[in-house]
Order: C-alpha cells, then sequence, then structure tokens
C-alpha cells in the first residue's frame, strides 16, 4: 500500500524528524478559536450482556489542533456516543486538550493523557465529568499500582536533534491528591510501561534523536523508585506488555531504512532478552495466550508503507496467522491506529485512522475474523480501555 510520505508521517509514532518538521511548519491544522463539537449518538449493534458494559474510545486528534475527543460504546444498548467529554463538562472552554495518547481505568476513576497538552485528564469512570488534572510535560503512558499512577514524559519539548540532552522520567502520582510525588530518570523519549511485580518496565524509544534512536527497556524498582537495569532490545521501542507465563513483549519500530519493525520478548526472572519474532508491529492486543497485531511499516528504501495483520501464540512463541480479518474488508482499513479484543465474545476491534485530519471509523469483526458493523469515530481513533461491570 503506497502512501505519500507527507501525509503518512502527520501519524504520531512514525519518523519523528517527520512529525517535527510538521511543528516547525507552524501546526497547519491550528485554529484561532475553540471549536465545538456536537456530541452524537447512533445504534450500532444489538444489545450484548457480558461481563463488559462498553468502552471508551480516545480520539487523539491532529497535532496542534486541539481536537482530542472521547467516545463511548455501550456493549449493553449497542449504541455509540461520539465526543461524550464536551456534554459531561460543558464549561471546560478548550475541552480535552491536544493528543490524547493513553487512557485507563483506575478505581472509579478515568485518566486520559493529552500529550501536547501537558496533562494527565482525570474524570468519573462512570460519567466522564471531569475532576482535575496532574501537569506532566509531553506526557505519553500510564499504568497503575498501590494507589499510585505511573506516567511516561518525554520531559523535554519537541525537538528533533541527535544529541538531545534532556532524557525522560517516570512520574509517580498519588491517585488521591493527582499531586506527583516522586520522579525516576530513564531513557530518552519513553513511551510505554509496564509493572510486573515489583519492577517497572519502561520502552525508551529515542525517537526525537533520530538517526540516533535509543534501544534499550529501563527496569525500575518500584520499593525504591530508581532505574536499576537497562536491556539492550533494538532501536526505536515503542510498546510492552507481559503476557501470563513471565515474558514481556516489546515492539521495535525499526529505523525505516535497513532495520525492520519487529516483536521481542524479554524474561522478566532474568530481565534479559531472549528471543524475537520476524513480523513487523505498530500496536497489539494480548488476549489470553493470543497477541493480536497490525503494522503500518514505512520504508525509506521502498518509500511505501505495508499494512499487514497477524496473531501471535504467546505461549507457543510464534506467529499463528498473518491476518485476524477473513472477510477480505481489510481494504476498507486505510491506516490501522487502534486495537481491542473483547473478552467475553472475542470481537476484534480495529480503529481506521484514515489521512489524520478528518473524522476516522472504527470496525467491528467477530472473532472468526467477519466484520460485523463499523461506525465513524473522531479524529485519529487510538486508544481503548474496557468499562467492567462490577
Amino acid at each position: 500500500m503506497k502512501k505519500n510520505p507527507t501525509t503518512l508521517f502527520m501519524k504520531r509514532g512514525l519518523v519523528l524528524s517527520a512529525w517535527f518538521a510538521f511543528v516547525a511548519a507552524g501546526f497547519v491544522a491550528c485554529r484561532d478559536e475553540t471549536e465545538i463539537f456536537t456530541p452524537e449518538e447512533v445504534e450500532v449493534s444489538a444489545p450484548e450482556q457480558t461481563v463488559i458494559q462498553g468502552f471508551y474510545l480516545l480520539n487523539e486528534g491532529n497535532m496542534g489542533s486541539n481536537k482530542s475527543t472521547l467516545d463511548y460504546y455501550d456493549c449493553e444498548t449497542g449504541v455509540y456516543r461520539r465526543n461524550i467529554y464536551a456534554d459531561a463538562n460543558p464549561s471546560v472552554p478548550k475541552e480535552l486538550g491536544d493528543v490524547g495518547n493513553d487512557i485507563a481505568i483506575y478505581g472509579s476513576k478515568l485518566y486520559a493523557v493529552i500529550n501536547c497538552s501537558n496533562k494527565v485528564e482525570v474524570m468519573e469512570a462512570a460519567t466522564a465529568r471531569r475532576l482535575g488534572q496532574v501537569d506532566i510535560p509531553n506526557c505519553r503512558y500510564i499504568r497503575f499500582h498501590e494507589g499510585y499512577a505511573y506516567v511516561t514524559s518525554y520531559a523535554g519539548p519537541v525537538k528533533l536533534d541527535p544529541e538531545y540532552e534532556q532524557r525522560g522520567y517516570v512520574a509517580k502520582i498519588d491517585t488521591a491528591t493527582f499531586q506527583v510525588v516522586d520522579r525516576c530518570l530513564v531513557g530518552f523519549q519513553p513511551d510505554e510501561l509496564e509493572i510486573v511485580g515489583n519492577k517497572i518496565y519502561v520502552a525508551n524509544s529515542g525517537g526525537y534523536m533520530f538517526p540516533n534512536y535509543e534501544s534499550t527497556v529501563s527496569v525500575i524498582d518500584l520499593a525504591s523508585f530508581t532505574e536499576t537495569k537497562r536491556i539492550e532490545v533494538a532501536r526505536n521501542l515503542h510498546r510492552l506488555q507481559a503476557d501470563r507465563h513471565g515474558n514481556l513483549w516489546v515492539t521495535s519500530r525499526g529505523d525505516y531504512y535497513t532495520q525492520p519493525s519487529r516483536l521481542y520478548r524479554v524474561d522478566t526472572g532474568s530481565d534479559e532478552l531472549v528471543d524475537s519474532l520476524d513480523i513487523a508491529v505498530s500496536n497489539f492486543y494480548l488476549d489470553g495466550d493470543s497477541l493480536y497485531l497490525y503494522s503500518v511499516e514505512w520504508s525509506y528504501v521502498a518509500m511505501e508503507s505495508v499494512t499487514t495483520y497477524g496473531i501471535v501464540d504467546v505461549a507457543r512463541r510464534e506467529v499463528v496467522s498473518r491476518s485476524f480479518i477473513t472477510d477480505g474488508t481489510e481494504q476498507q482499513i486505510r491506516i490501522p491506529y487502534g486495537i481491542l479484543v473483547h473478552p467475553g465474545t472475542k470481537d476484534i476491534y480495529v480503529t481506521d485512522a484514515k489521512n489524520y485530519v478528518s473524522p476516522g471509523t472504527l470496525y467491528c469483526f467477530d472473532k472468526d475474523g467477519k466484520q460485523k458493523w463499523n461506525v465513524r469515530t473522531g479524529d485519529i481513533p487510538a486508544h481503548f480501555v474496557l468499562m467492567v461491570n462490577d
């Protein structure tokens, strides 16, 4: 699938040099006035009665446009609601903010990491009503452990520089007071993080330092909140998640030239790299032993992007499918950008960012890979979090 590189690199998470060029050009999509988004709802499916009440979908919004929005799909009614944050918080002048980068639920609270607005927005999980915010510069991803939230931060500004001097950190936040109580320095431009036992693992990307990317996973001791080790993995790391067998699955974006994107396995007992799989990964969702993935991999050599889908069996540590969509409708998806698997029905949800500046689409496939329905979302639909019935 060939793409215009200028359009392609408006997507966050690809080559940050092109992203920086877009920033320096003055945020073409910026608005002089706050845009008002009208809440909408549409019935998209029959009601489902499972342990899952529904899910939130955080739309990133094109960087610089202050268009991050929040949608909600109610499994119990089959109704999809767009832009619910605006409806729940009509007095917030700039709404959710600029570039929604992660979303999670902890206890009764919903947390949205808003990257370019330099904040973590805290809401009621049941209503999306705003409770407050935590100010963290260039924040990226969030995880929780025993009353604290842990958030990765690039720390410094958006700045392309092979000799970038500002290391990133993980912020420790008291979820009762919304206060940052500690920080732990890690590598450059840290992205996703995972908590296993008494350790935090952090994927360091070094994305601002093109072509001098980072290649390590930082290991933080939770008790002392200090970095104790760096695990050498591969260049330009992004995502990581632990399975139930003691393995940490880590993705590398590669360098877009000779080093391709790959999936790596780290043993959390020894904290050593032990394996890799020859499959490109942009994002994945782990459901039991099945790791569902997609990739949109750009190559400066071929000057094109290649889109792939697949499933990895993490227990057998092998690729068992090169596509989980079986009816040919993956051709409708221009740029896959988010993924979720329903733990009860095993329905697979994939979002399409399209051209990164207009509304995207959420697709629902059944467990056999056949499309059930699709619905329009906000701009750049990206991050899911499940609402579970008590």
